[in-house]
C-alpha cells in the first residue's frame, strides 16, 4: 500500500480520475489524510534531526576551513590549541556587544546565545571535546575533501580530547561520551 501523499494521490487519480470529487469520509479521503499526516510527521522529524546535527556540522566546517590540506598531522598540544581557538571564536563579538551595551542594561539575546554556546563548549572540553582526529594524515585529507554533508562524515575518524590532555577514540555519530 502506498505511503507518501504523492503516491496516494496518483493512485486515487488513476482509479477515479478527479481527486476533488471524493466524499469527506470515503476510504480514499481517509487514505489521503493519513498520507498527508505521515508526510508532515516525516518532514518534522527530518527537520529536528537536521537541526540537532547542525551544531556538529558547523564544528567540522570550522576545522575544515582552519586546517590547511597540506598541513602535517597535529600533536596533542596543537589539537588542544585548535580546540581552544574554536571555543573562543566568538569572544571578540561578545566583548563588542558588552562594550556597546549601556551600563545597567540586560545583555542582548545574541550575547546570551554566544555566552551559553561558549560555556557549553568549555564544559564539553573538560569532559571530552568531540572532533576529527587531525593527528592522522588521512583524516586531514578526508576533512579537506569533505563536501559538507552529514553522511560524508562517516568515513572520518573522530576523537574526544580533554582539557587536561586526555585523548580517546570516538564513534560517529557522537553519542554521549563515546
Amino acid at each position: 500500500m502506498p505511503k507518501s501523499l504523492q503516491k496516494v494521490q496518483k493512485h486515487i487519480a488513476k482509479k477515479r480520475g478527479v481527486v476533488e470529487a471524493l466524499h469527506e469520509n470515503s476510504r480514499d479521503a481517509k487514505r489521503l489524510r493519513r498520507a498527508s499526516a505521515r508526510d508532515d510527521r516525516v518532514a518534522r522529524v527530518n527537520t529536528n534531526l537536521s537541526r540537532g546535527r547542525l551544531h556538529y556540522v558547523d564544528r567540522i566546517t570550522y576545522f575544515q576551513e582552519n586546517i590547511p590540506e597540506e598541513s602535517e598531522p597535529f600533536s596533542d598540544r596543537d589539537m588542544m590549541d585548535v580546540v581552544t581557538r574554536y571555543i573562543n571564536r566568538s569572544v571578540p563579538e561578545i566583548e563588542q556587544l558588552q562594550s556597546e551595551r549601556r551600563k545597567g542594561r540586560p545583555p542582548s539575546k545574541r550575547e546570551e546565545v554566544l555566552l551559553q554556546r561558549t560555556d557549553l563548549e568549555s564544559k564539553e572540553y573538560k569532559t571530552g571535546f568531540w572532533m576529527p582526529d587531525i593527528s592522522q594524515r588521512d583524516v586531514i585529507k578526508a576533512l579537506a575533501a569533505w563536501n559538507g554533508d552529514w553522511s560524508g562524515l562517516s568515513t572520518m575518524k573522530f576523537i574526544r580530547i580533554t582539557k587536561d590532555g586526555g585523548k580517546q577514540s570516538s564513534a560517529f555519530p557522537p553519542k554521549g561520551m563515546s
